[in-house]
């Protein structure tokens, strides 16, 4: 089988160059301002975005402060109002409001009968006084029933008469500043004497 023939390229044909002698410097070009604008515009536009953002952030942290504020005083509101629920519905205070509504404690039951109208049971109701009463000397005190004091004024100061002798002017306005220290043990613990 006999050989193909080399495949051989055509000369290429070279393109012309077209040189020319330089007679003068190339003019200087003027820098672009427009680029110049864009870039100082841009880091502006981040900086103010920056500051944006800060201060939103800052009105977001006061915004919170306040809320948990609020939310602690809420929280305070709702313990105080259940321990007045809590003491409104305490035995004592529902046994001293139905005193004071003149109701008494049932003694034995008594039962009416609905066919004659019979009542049935350990005796006369009329006659039979109650021994519980809810205010008398065997009540006990309940912290939850009695109002709070009222807090100290303080904006109250004490008004001095200017006839007032000097002493008194001086136990009226002396406040202690600290105080008193407790006693020095000197001759160790005391002890009980025992036999």
């Amino acid at each position: 089988m006999p050989r193909p023939a080399p495949h051989v390229d055509a000369p290429r044909a070279e393109p012309s160059r077209r040189l020319t002698p330089v007679t003068a410097p190339a003019p200087r070009r003027r820098p672009r301002l427009g680029y110049a604008a864009l870039a100082v515009g841009g880091a502006l536009a981040i900086g103010a975005a920056q500051m944006g953002i800060s201060l939103a952030t800052t009105q977001d942290a006061f915004v919170l402060a306040g809320l948990n504020t609020q939310q602690h005083e809420l929280g305070l509101q709702k313990q105080s109002l259940h321990e007045q629920l809590i003491g409104i519905s305490s035995p004592q205070s529902l046994a001293q409001k139905a005193d004071a509504l003149g109701l008494v404690v049932a003694g034995s039951a008594s039962y009416l009968r609905l066919s004659d109208g019979q009542v049935l049971g350990a005796g006369d109701s009329a006659s039979w006084a109650s021994t519980v009463n809810p205010n008398g000397g065997t009540a006990i005190g309940n912290a939850l029933l009695a109002p709070p004091p009222p807090p100290p004024a303080a904006d109250t100061v004490p008004v001095l008469d200017a006839a007032a002798p000097a002493d008194v002017a001086a136990d009226a306005v002396a406040v202690p500043s600290e105080p008193a220290a407790p006693p020095v043990v000197t001759g160790g613990l005391p002890t009980p004497v025992t036999r």
